[in-house]
């Protein structure tokens, strides 16, 4: 009985020892600490080099405050927002979809406080080259049809994004 308790706390540790490494190689080889160079298409199908000084990714999405959506219409808002974001950057930026998903796919729930400013950050958010998903309600609950809900901005470049909502408060 020794033998097998023995047995199995040792291939617990092995596990643990193999996981704390793989997990240090990882983070060395795709880390979030390090300066990473991205060619993001704009509008106009020309391409633009955003460099993402901190190394740090992380995808925003904002809530307008003046509809007063219950949580779970916001909850899906939010979801809609993420799912169609992540969908986009699959799409045209693989490689900076990896990064974000290597720094734990951060996500900040944020709001504004009407349509007015959500177009605006969208705008912000359009010259700067990067990832947006405008989410438009089908109107089925408890939103007009076609309301302007939910902006996601990136994911992308933590410094970038924060030039367009950085001064907007926590959801």
């Amino acid at each position: 009985m020794d033998y097998l308790s023995n047995s199995g706390a040792l291939a617990l540790a092995a596990g643990i020892a193999c996981g704390v490494f793989l997990g240090w190689n990882m983070r060395g080889r795709y880390g979030c600490s390090r300066t990473i160079k991205t060619i993001v298409a704009n509008e106009a199908g020309s391409e633009t080099s955003i460099m993402g000084e901190s190394g740090e990714f992380k995808m925003i999405i904002v809530v307008r405050n003046d509809l007063k959506m219950g949580k779970g219409k916001v909850a899906a808002q939010c979801s809609h927002a993420a799912v169609s974001a992540y969908k986009q950057l699959l799409k045209r930026n693989p490689e900076m979809l990896k990064q974000w998903e290597y720094c734990g796919q951060p996500k900040v729930v944020v709001r504004a406080p009407d349509e007015d400013s959500l177009v605006e950050l969208l705008r912000h958010a359009k010259e700067l080259g990067l990832t947006i998903s405008l989410i438009q309600d089908a109107g089925r609950t408890q939103i007009a049809p076609g309301s302007r809900t939910v902006l996601g901005v990136g994911p992308g470049p933590a410094d970038l994004i924060d030039k367009v909502t950085g001064h907007l408060k926590l959801y």
